[in-house]
């Protein structure tokens, strides 16, 4: 692949998923892949590549967000739990 393809596909898919957070449409990258099939086929492979990172991305980070949440509050809400077993013992 060029360089100038992927770059190209590459952008075009960020602009697409940007579209798709303000109108709403799940559908858009489908219908843009059409778009770019009927006169490239590398460049709508590439295009639907790209989006497909671009969301399994978006989905681990979001994960990764829930999990750090989780643990920190976990880790605010246990100041006792990290106090040595032995203190106030008789």
């Amino acid at each position: 692949m060029s360089a100038i393809t992927e770059k190209l596909a590459d952008q075009l898919a960020q602009d697409v998923l940007a579209a798709v957070e303000e109108i709403g449409d799940d559908r858009l990258p489908d219908e843009i892949a059409r778009t770019l099939g009927n006169s490239s086929p590398t460049t709508e492979e590439l295009f639907r590549t790209f989006v497909r990172v671009r969301l399994a991305e978006k989905r681990a980070r979001r994960m990764l967000e829930q999990r750090l949440d989780k643990h920190r509050a976990q880790a605010e809400g246990e100041p006792a739990a990290k106090a040595d077993p032995g203190e106030g013992a008789p």
